[in-house]
């Protein structure tokens, strides 16, 4: 089941046209993630903790109808991709106004870091199953590894 909270624009979000900037909707991307984390028992203190996190390496915006000041949102998060071994994911994020209409879309693509050692890892196993769990696209696909070949000469 893919995840969804409801939102809406502020002041901060407008750029200088009257309608929502392209850094908000990656800002409110990043709110949805760390919501649907810590529903999913997997709060910054765990993070933390466990001394990993989350990195994005790339996002990707399409933007398909304007949204302006006060207007209220639908976002939702759902699994677009994910490597076999759990190192990388693809998270997409759609951003729909109260009409119904796809304000936006943006596929997040990232790994799991960790921080003392700053380089990709594994994530925990209860964090790959929660991952797994979360809803997939339609145009899912498995994603290759984040992680760089253990064997000499590779």
């Amino acid at each position: 089941m893919s995840f969804e909270v409801a939102m809406t624009t502020g002041w901060q979000d407008m750029d200088m046209n009257g309608h929502m900037r392209n850094t908000a909707c990656l800002e409110k991307a990043v709110d949805v993630r760390l919501m649907w984390f810590a529903r999913s028992g997997f709060d910054t203190a765990d993070f933390g903790r466990r001394r990993i996190g989350p990195v994005i390496m790339s996002d990707e915006v399409r933007y398909h109808r304007e949204v302006g000041l006060l207007a209220p949102l639908r976002a939702t998060l759902a699994l677009a991709g994910v490597a076999e071994d759990g190192s990388r994911f693809r998270l997409r994020n759609e951003f729909y106004r109260a009409d119904g209409a796809l304000a936006a879309r943006l596929d997040s693509t990232g790994g799991w870091l960790d921080l003392a050692a700053r380089k990709l890892i594994l994530p925990p196993a209860e964090i790959a199953a929660s991952l797994e769990a979360l809803g997939r696209t339609d145009d899912f696909v498995a994603l290759p590894s984040s992680l760089r070949s253990r064997t000499p000469n590779a």
